[in-house]
C-alpha cells in the first residue's frame, strides 16, 4: 500500500497525487480526472498517511483502517449504501470495533469509504509485503538545486531533515512572540 504522496485538499473534492514541487506550492494530479492542478503552499492540505481515526485507545492511522477494509472486502470495492447513516456505522463497527462513536461521525465514515473505493479503483491499495519487524523511515533529502526549500516530505508529522551527519528539527518557526 503506497499512499505516501496522496493528499486531500480542503475545499476540493476527491484525492490528489503530488507530482512535483513548484515555486510556492505543489503540482498535483487528480486521481479521478488525471488533470494537473497547481496548489499554493498556503492551501490546507492533508497527507492521507497523517490522518487518524479516533478509537477508544490510541488513534488508528488511516492506512491501517484502509488495510482493515481491504482485508474485509477481499481487495474489492466497498459496496455499501453511503446515504444510510445506520448502515455506515454498523459496517465501520465491523471493520474497526473500537472506533469512538461520539467523535467519528457518519460523514467521516462516508469520506473514508469513498477514499478507500477511489484508491482501490486506482490500484493504490494492493498489498506489498514488508519485512517483518522492519520500520519504515522516511529520510528527507535536499539537493543543491533546492536551496534548502522544504520538499513535500517535509509535511511529515515527524519533521526531521538529514543532511550528511547533521540532524536538524524542521517545521517549527519562531515568530519572536514570547
Amino acid at each position: 500500500m503506497n499512499i505516501s504522496n496522496i493528499i486531500a485538499i480542503a475545499g476540493a473534492s476527491g484525492l490528489y497525487k503530488v507530482v512535483a514541487q513548484i515555486k510556492g506550492g505543489y503540482l498535483t494530479e487528480g486521481l479521478t480526472d488525471k488533470k494537473r492542478v497547481p496548489i499554493q503552499s498556503a492551501q490546507k492540505i492533508s497527507k492521507l498517511e497523517d490522518i487518524s481515526i479516533f478509537t477508544s485507545g490510541d488513534d488508528m492511522p488511516l492506512p491501517e483502517v484502509f488495510q482493515k477494509i481491504y482485508d474485509k472486502q477481499g481487495g474489492k470495492q466497498c459496496e455499501i449504501n453511503l446515504s444510510n447513516d445506520g448502515e455506515l456505522k454498523s459496517y465501520f463497527k465491523e471493520v474497526l470495533p473500537d472506533y469512538d462513536e461520539e467523535k467519528v461521525y457518519a460523514s467521516n465514515i462516508k469520506k473514508v469509504l469513498v477514499w478507500y473505493n477511489l484508491l482501490q479503483k486506482e490500484g493504490l491499495l494492493d498489498k506489498t509485503e514488508e519485512a517483518e519487524g522492519e520500520e519504515k523511515i522516511d529520510i528527507i533529502k535536499t539537493t543543491e538545486g533546492a536551496k534548502g526549500k522544504p520538499s513535500f516530505n517535509d509535511l511529515d508529522s515527524k519533521h526531521v531533515k538529514t543532511e550528511g551527519a547533521k540532524v536538524k528539527a524542521a517545521g517549527v518557526r519562531k515568530t519572536g512572540v514570547a
